[in-house]
């Protein structure tokens, strides 16, 4: 692998061949991920692997059963974890105060860092990952079906195995609608044509608008990918998990 131009050229991964990830590699990568930068070097994270059929179709459908969750050699759950830290601060006489949003925010970047770090590693030794932005969707059946306590809570899920053929890559912005210098500048309407011209140039793009029936991509994005009532839904779902099991 060419590593200079690592970034600039991967790929997301969603078919997998049935060669299974080796365990002392998986351990190994998982490892090496820990050394992520985290808050107060308190590594708020945990890693659930689910390697067994059995468990990959429990979670499959709380990933609207996305093949890569069941095709993948391993599923990977990454949680915030505050619980084994509490578990410590209690053991020591400790009075943690860590059930706050302060916390879940420095949870949640640290276990980011950690996952993302993970992800580089395993492209880099040859492997292919697809991150399931689905967790927190379905965050409390997730859950229960990896039994998690009280102060952990599933943030993203990577699917993990060996590539099935070349994958395509995915557009993105150009840079200079990205980079703010000294302070942020907000977009014009031109501006904001520029800079999305390109992706709604794709091909893919007039074909997405027109099997959902739209005008617009904005309007797939919106109103059929992520509606309003869909987010609402799934948004209540999740602060009521959350006020149950983390801010409690």
């Amino acid at each position: 692998m060419n590593i200079d131009r690592y970034f600039s050229t991967r790929r997301t991964v969603r078919r997998y061949t049935e060669q299974e990830v080796d365990d002392n590699l998986l351990t190994r990568l998982i490892e090496e991920a820990t050394h992520a930068p985290n808050t107060g070097n308190m590594q708020l994270y945990s890693v659930i692997v689910t390697r067994s059929e059995e468990g990959k179709r429990a979670l499959a459908p709380l990933h609207f059963n996305q093949p890569s969750a069941t095709g993948c050699s391993v599923l990977l759950t990454f949680c915030i974890d505050i619980n084994r830290f509490n578990r410590w601060c209690e053991i020591n006489r400790a009075d943690a105060g860590f059930n706050n949003m302060q916390m879940l925010m420095a949870a949640a970047i640290d276990t980011s860092l950690f996952a993302q770090q993970f992800n580089t590693l395993a492209e880099i030794h040859g492997l292919g990952c697809c991150y399931l932005g689905t967790t927190a969707y379905n965050a409390p059946q997730i859950a229960e079906v990896l039994h998690l306590p009280d102060g952990v809570v599933p943030l993203t899920t990577l699917t993990v195995g060996y590539p099935d053929g070349e994958s395509p890559a995915s557009d993105r912005l150009p840079v200079s609608g990205i980079i703010h210098d000294e302070h942020y500048h907000d977009y014009s309407d031109a501006d904001i044509n520029s800079l999305y011209a390109e992706k709604e140039a794709l091909e893919e793009s007039a074909r997405f608008i027109a099997e959902n029936g739209k005008d617009t991509l904005a309007q797939v994005y919106a109103e059929v990918r992520y509606p309003r009532a869909t987010n609402t839904q799934f948004s209540e779902s999740l602060n009521e998990y959350l006020d149950k099991t983390f801010f409690k």
